[in-house]
């Protein structure tokens, strides 16, 4: 299955480089685009990609603002895409699993890409294994399955589905 990414970026040429870069990748489909930060915001929750290219600088919200205003819980793995290398360290702040500064070749594209997908790839792992470790350690039924009762000198276990009446 293909991870689902959506590119926000204000520039359009920036957009269509990276779509073109990501069309040979059979491990992603582009979900869709969206051009300044609110609607960047808004595509993650209507769409909940599961990784996001971000720029950092575009109109309405910048991408460290499009992650405030989704949620940090609520927000995909993010790799930053700018021309500026002075928000490097409050994108890392943020935890994004890369900073592609333009202009970037495929090669530098793809290094990032490959981060990116072993992150999620980790989380989903971890996920599971939680997932699996709660289910061994779930608390069984607090209700009676049998009840023990006494005939003569042996026991008996009598399902609670199938008494009718106790005295």
């Amino acid at each position: 299955m293909a991870v689902r990414v959506l590119i926000a970026d204000d520039e359009p040429p920036a957009r269509r480089k990276l779509r073109a870069h990501m069309a040979s990748d059979l491990r992603v489909e582009v979900a869709g685009e969206a051009e300044d930060g609110l609607k960047a915001a808004e595509a993650v929750r209507l769409l909940a990609p599961d990784l996001v290219f971000l720029d950092i600088q575009m109109p309405g919200l910048g991408g460290v603002e499009v992650i405030e205003a989704v949620g940090a819980d609520e927000m995909p793995p993010v790799v930053f895409v700018t021309a500026y290398d002075q928000f490097a360290i409050r994108a890392f702040e943020v935890e994004a699993v890369d900073y592609l500064l333009k202009p970037f070749d495929e090669e530098r594209f793809r290094r990032a890409l490959d981060r990116a997908l072993a992150r999620i790839e980790a989380k989903v792992s971890e996920r599971e294994r939680m997932a699996r470790l709660l289910e061994a350690v779930a608390p069984r039924p607090a209700h009676l399955q049998r009840l023990v009762a006494r005939k003569g000198d042996r026991l008996l276990l009598i399902p609670v589905g199938e008494i009718v009446r106790i005295s």
